[in-house]
């Protein structure tokens, strides 16, 4: 009789521990995805195809996502309701959005910001967001091409189930300096393949160490350099890292 109580004990808290685990892997996240339709025009074209990627990826992976173009929106009440915001073409402009996100970020928040969500010509602009970058923005190539992209570390979640280089579609590269790769808080997941030197025929990048997707550990974010143009949302691996990268940000694939 002991003997099986102790197993019909085992079995239940087993039972518990994976009811739990599911319920994690599956609990719903809100998603706030900013965008606007006043900025590049190869910048818009990526948002108005982002958004019913990211829609359509809510109701496969059972989240709630909202888009909005309104900018004023990143303020601490309605920053609040969400766990993870995006940043899909253009960034914070005032003092106000900014120390709004400042906040949200420094209390738990988690955001995924593409492309342009990254560039400041000047650490001065925004000293915070440059710290939370890891870098600024130096240079970049032109026109759009596809560029051979090399993962860091097979061994984070985001990504999960990717080859350890792929064929990227066309898109606008930026170089950074200081190069976010030495700064001990930012993990490059990531990184221009040297095969690709020289790209671009206007714009040269001619080579070196250009990360071009990571993260800052101190906070739950992820930047990626993909982002312009209507052919991002093109490669099937590409979207698999997004998708990675928004369930990881939203608490699901740790």
């Amino acid at each position: 009789m002991i003997r099986y109580v102790r197993s019909l004990c085992c079995f239940l808290a087993a039972f518990v521990l994976a009811a739990t685990a599911a319920l994690g892997q599956s609990k719903p996240f809100h998603v706030l995805a900013f965008y606007s339709t006043h900025v590049e025009q190869d910048h818009v074209d990526f948002a108005l195809q982002a958004i019913p990627f990211f829609k359509a990826m809510s109701e496969r992976d059972h989240f709630d996502f909202e888009a909005t173009s309104n900018w004023d929106d990143m303020n601490p009440s309605v920053l609040k309701k969400y766990q993870v915001v995006l940043w899909l073409d253009d960034a914070p402009s005032t003092s106000a959005q900014r120390a709004a996100f400042q906040d949200y970020m420094e209390h738990g928040g988690a955001w995924l910001g593409f492309h342009i969500a990254g560039w400041m010509d000047s650490r001065e602009t925004w000293p915070w967001f440059a710290d939370f970058l890891g870098t600024v923005f130096y240079g970049n190539s032109w026109p759009p091409l596809p560029a051979v992209l090399n993962i860091d570390d097979p061994s984070h979640p985001t990504m999960k189930g990717l080859p350890a280089s792929y064929l990227s579609p066309a898109n606008e590269w930026y170089s950074w300096k200081p190069d976010p790769r030495r700064n001990p808080n930012i993990k490059v997941l990531m990184t221009l393949a040297p095969s690709n030197y020289p790209i671009g025929f206007k714009d040269t990048l001619a080579g070196g160490d250009i990360p071009v997707t990571w993260t800052n550990t101190k906070y739950k974010m992820v930047y990626t350099n993909m982002g312009h143009g209507d052919k991002i949302l093109t490669s099937p691996v590409q979207n698999r890292f997004f998708e990675n990268a928004l369930l990881w940000l939203g608490g699901r694939n740790q």
